[in-house]
């Protein structure tokens, strides 16, 4: 069942998202390329949450045994903490969630480090402006789908593949809730009704090459099937009246 949340329990969560903005912010600008290592921002984020009062919604669930999500390069989600120095060139995705007086909040942003090439800077504008386009129709009366639909058409106008494995989804008392699926693909006009109250994450994960995509043995890290890079960009948003509400934000 989706719970609809009230404007007490949005505001809520949204203390849980400026944690969240807050600490992937923190998190990129303490990279120093060819220095800092996924598990030193693993580390950090863990202390920054800890000092805000939360809890790392990703440790230990479902097994997880880390407080971050930070996938480099072809890694597209669920980067394991290393201690792999992330060196100038890379894109570095940064996924974090936080549970603060039992509201969660969850996002995802993909960085640049330094210089990167002309190529891994348009996936990242692509990317980014597809979750935006996605988010814009996350609106009343609309559908799961229409979020879907958009954000796919214009990933795949760009000449990008859309991994469909991977999916958003419903958030609030607990990490993931229902609506379960909020994919990043569809038909616009099919799935749940947006209705005032709902809380979701819309989180496309974009392939510069193929949308396959590969799991390591560590059962977690998943890659792109070719090697090439891929963006994951991620917000948590309510559906209100007035259009939807960016939780995630500092």
């Amino acid at each position: 069942m989706i719970h609809l949340k009230s404007k007490s329990e949005i505001e809520l969560m949204r203390k849980s998202g400026v944690v969240v903005a807050r600490t992937i912010r923190q998190c990129y600008e303490a990279i120093v390329p060819g220095k800092t290592t996924t598990r030193h921002l693993d580390d950090l984020a863990a202390r920054l949450i800890a000092e805000a009062g939360g809890v790392p919604s990703f440790l230990n669930y479902r097994g997880y045994a880390a407080n971050t999500c930070i996938s480099v390069n072809d890694v597209v989600i669920h980067g394991m903490p290393n201690d792999i120095p992330i060196v100038e060139g890379d894109i570095v995705d940064i996924d974090i969630g936080v549970c603060l007086n039992g509201w969660h909040a969850d996002s995802a942003w993909t960085f640049a480090v330094g210089t990167v090439s002309p190529e891994a800077q348009r996936l990242l504008n692509i990317s980014k402006e597809a979750l935006f386009q996605g988010i814009a129709q996350a609106k009343l009366g609309n559908r799961i789908g229409d979020i879907a639909s958009t954000v796919q058409k214009y990933a795949e106008k760009h000449g990008y593949g859309v991994v469909k494995e991977l999916v958003g989804h419903g958030i609030g008392r607990k990490l993931h809730e229902e609506p379960t699926n909020v994919p990043n693909y569809g038909k616009a006009g099919k799935g749940e009704v947006l209705r005032e109250g709902m809380t979701i994450c819309i989180e496309p994960m974009i392939n510069q090459g193929t949308a396959k995509i590969v799991t390591m043995p560590d059962k977690w890290t998943i890659k792109t099937a070719d090697g090439k890079l891929s963006a994951h960009f991620e917000h948590t948003i309510a559906i209100t009246r007035d259009g939807p509400d960016l939780l995630t934000l500092e």
